[in-house]
């Protein structure tokens, strides 16, 4: 199964940038025993529209444009369900083995996502009701894609319950 993250917005060259790459780069050496490839970012421009639902709008075409066909759809969203680790990599593994070819984790840009695209998630995830900048989303979710990769493998990385 293929893992993308499509997020709105660029993030410029430095700390952020190396450490959403160093955790996909992990991913991707550990994800491949295990048949999860990919673990690519498509940023995508952010709109210039003049109102906040023509942003989110406009920036949900873009984001759908991107998602390769037939895949499973995580949004980000601080109206998610939060998830332990472990369930995420047992979510993750049963798509997986049910035959899944790809997995894309959409974030929004700075005023989220569209409520429809929202709505026709497969699986809407929070990483608190914290409202994050998207650049530590992306580690945060970088980190959590490698640490399902560490789950999977049994990789002692993971201490948690």
């Amino acid at each position: 199964m293929r893992i993308v993250i499509a997020a709105i917005g660029r993030m410029k060259q430095g700390p952020e940038r190396e450490l959403v790459s160093r955790y996909l780069d992990r991913a991707r050496a550990t994800g491949r025993q295990l048949g999860l490839s990919g673990f690519d970012t498509i940023e995508l421009p952010e709109s210039r529209a003049a109102s906040a639902n023509a942003r989110k709008a406009e920036e949900a075409r873009a984001l759908r444009a991107a998602l390769p066909d037939n895949a499973l759809v995580v949004v980000l969203d601080e109206h998610g369900k939060s998830l332990t680790s472990l369930k995420l990599a047992d979510t993750v593994a049963a798509w997986r083995d049910n035959g899944k070819q790809a997995l894309v984790c959409l974030i929004g840009g700075a005023d989220g996502l569209d409520h429809d695209l929202i709505r026709s998630a497969d699986l809407k995830i929070a990483f608190s009701e914290f409202t994050w900048p998207h650049q530590i989303v992306r580690i945060m979710l970088a980190e959590q894609l490698y640490r399902t990769t560490t789950i999977l493998t049994g990789h002692p990385y993971h201490r948690g319950e």
